[in-house]
């Protein structure tokens, strides 16, 4: 019986070298349920799949390895003997996968955020606080870029998650939106009520000097359009990439401007005017991007459940 074995290990060891894991997890799986459609529905797939698994299996060794009646399912002479190999191989598959796993879990500790200057600046210090806390094993890497950088950070693979106002859908990248932060009219100490005061319409703006975000940034994209109809749409006026700028100029009496209500915590420490605007309300949505086509890890996950409570808070 010993040489027979030997024999039939050596006739197949060629063959079986094309075998796949799917194939060996067939054989195994009727095996030991003893039924084709039990280990169709436990992998799962198909009972004709499964069965042409085992066809080819059984082509590659060059034995028929179950026997079938209409009741019942058993191994032949040479799936008995098959079946110790195919178990041994498909647990050394099993203990690669721990190994490799492992070794994402450890590259997995570190979370890569790449979000927009104010965004940055405006959400991501308390939300990476509190985050660090729940989540000690993880460290929190944080690119404060533009907001192309942003997209191709997350598209490029050296971001797992982005953030900022992505008015239009890009190719390759998922957008979550996370929030919506109503746009506002900032303006400088003594224009109004410190502070918070009463929601103004967008004709307050009518003739007042404006400082502004770049008419191509996404954010002012929108503003635009709703100055438009006050007939101050695209007009030459003082242009800042950077809200934190901007605050400053208005800060300094250089005119005043529209912002989303996600800056309101830094308008308030810098002691400026600020209303929200209305006629209409407008809001704009804080998206959460991703590459389309790879799953955000749980760390990313929870990482948004922050952000979402966090934006919630400075949404009008």
């Amino acid at each position: 019986m010993i040489r027979i074995n030997q024999q039939f290990l050596m006739n197949s060891s060629r063959r079986l070298i094309n075998v796949t894991s799917r194939q060996l997890l067939a054989f195994v799986e009727i095996t030991r349920l003893q039924s084709f459609t039990k280990a169709a529905e436990q992998i799962p797939m198909s009972p004709s799949g499964i069965s042409m698994l085992v066809k080819e299996l059984e082509d590659q060794v060059g034995a028929r390895l179950f026997e079938r009646t209409t009741r019942s399912v058993t191994p032949t002479d040479a799936g008995r003997r098959l079946q110790p190999v195919a178990e041994r191989i498909l647990s050394e598959l099993r203990n690669v996968g721990d190994v490799i796993g492992g070794t994402q879990d450890a590259v997995r500790s570190r979370l890569d955020v790449a979000a927009t200057p104010m965004v940055s600046a405006s959400l991501l210090p308390d939300v990476v606080g509190a985050f660090t806390r729940s989540h000690p094993q993880v460290r929190v890497h944080l690119a404060d870029v533009d907001v192309s950088v942003v997209r191709s950070r997350v598209l490029e693979g050296q971001a797992d998650i982005g953030l900022g106002f992505f008015v239009k859908p890009a190719v390759g990248l998922n957008r979550e939106p996370l929030c919506k932060f109503r746009l506002m009219r900032v303006s400088p100490p003594g224009h109004g009520v410190l502070g918070l005061g009463a929601s103004q319409p967008w004709r307050s703006l009518a003739s007042l000097p404006l400082v502004s975000l770049p008419p191509d940034n996404p954010i002012q994209a929108l503003i635009e359009k709703h100055l438009a109809g006050i007939g101050r749409g695209y007009e030459e006026r003082r242009e800042l990439n950077l809200i934190g700028t901007i605050m400053s100029m208005v800060r300094a009496g250089h005119g005043h401007a529209v912002l989303p209500s996600f800056a309101l915590r830094e308008c308030l420490r810098q002691g400026l005017c600020m209303s929200m605007l209305r006629e209409p309300v407008v809001h704009l949505d804080l998206f959460l991007i991703s590459r389309r086509g790879t799953q955000l890890m749980p760390a990313a996950l929870d990482f948004a459940g922050y952000l979402r409570e966090a934006a919630g808070r400075l949404a009008g």
